[in-house]
């Protein structure tokens, strides 16, 4: 495991993985994400996931005032956190995986995705795990406005993942959750990797539309992990060990 000192001079959490590809025609030269940059279709983008306890992600940890992980007001190098980065290709769809031998999810609970400094951007925390349930299928829109990331948000399907007859859950009305006992970091015999599910929208800085979460939308009635051949059949396989 090594160890990020570069998100901001006093942050240094660990970190869980990394895939920084090489593009054709990847013009991005800003290689962290706490760097501000503009974008183009075609070019890699670095943005980071953040996990630490919900009000880790506050100033004062008042719940009130959410800043950024690359804010060094926000003390995660002085609690329990994790950062994992990735570097998906601008409009395109892809499928992002935390599944690291040392993560155990409802160590933390929530995450932030987030990137940027000036023009910091960073979406709501999203619940993971507890020691109760775990949720291990998100979706993420990151949104640009002429080339610049303008916000984060992850988009939920009010449940509609969660298997009939199964011990599946719905939490809030949002999210389809398992029991944390069943999954492999508690001995149980289900894999709870988090799975990503990342889109586009808005212009690039040429003002092309970014089209891929349209893309998404349409797709949502079926699992994006049956378009890679390489990775797990499905985004809610887990869920086939209670049936």
């Amino acid at each position: 495991m090594a160890v990020i000192t570069t998100l901001t001079a006093t942050i240094a959490v660990t970190f869980l993985a990394a895939v920084f590809p090489a593009y054709a025609g990847d013009t991005n030269n800003a290689f962290s994400p706490c760097t501000d940059t503009r974008v183009q279709r075609s070019d890699g983008f670095t943005f980071g996931l953040a996990f630490a306890s919900k009000d880790k992600f506050f100033y004062n940890n008042n719940n009130s005032v959410q800043l950024s992980p690359c804010d060094s007001r926000l003390s995660l190098s002085n609690s329990n956190s994790q950062i994992s980065l990735f570097r998906p290709k601008i409009d395109e769809i892809s499928l992002l995986s935390v599944n690291s031998t040392s993560f155990v999810a409802d160590s933390y609970g929530y995450m932030v995705a987030f990137a940027g400094r000036k023009y910091a951007a960073r979406s709501p925390p999203a619940f993971v795990a507890n020691s109760s349930y775990t949720v291990t299928s998100f979706t993420l829109v990151l949104e640009f406005q002429k080339g610049r990331l303008q916000n984060l948000y992850w988009k939920r399907d009010g449940c509609s993942k969660c298997p009939k007859n199964s011990k599946a859950v719905c939490l809030n009305n949002q999210d389809c959750a398992i029991p944390t006992s069943t999954c492999k970091s508690h001995g149980g015999p289900v894999d709870c990797s988090l799975g990503i599910q990342l889109a586009f929208s808005g212009t690039d800085k040429h003002l092309s539309a970014l089209n891929s979460w349209y893309e998404v939308k349409n797709l949502r009635q079926y699992s994006l992990y049956g378009l890679y051949s390489n990775l797990r059949s499905s985004l809610t396989s887990q869920y086939d060990k209670f049936f």
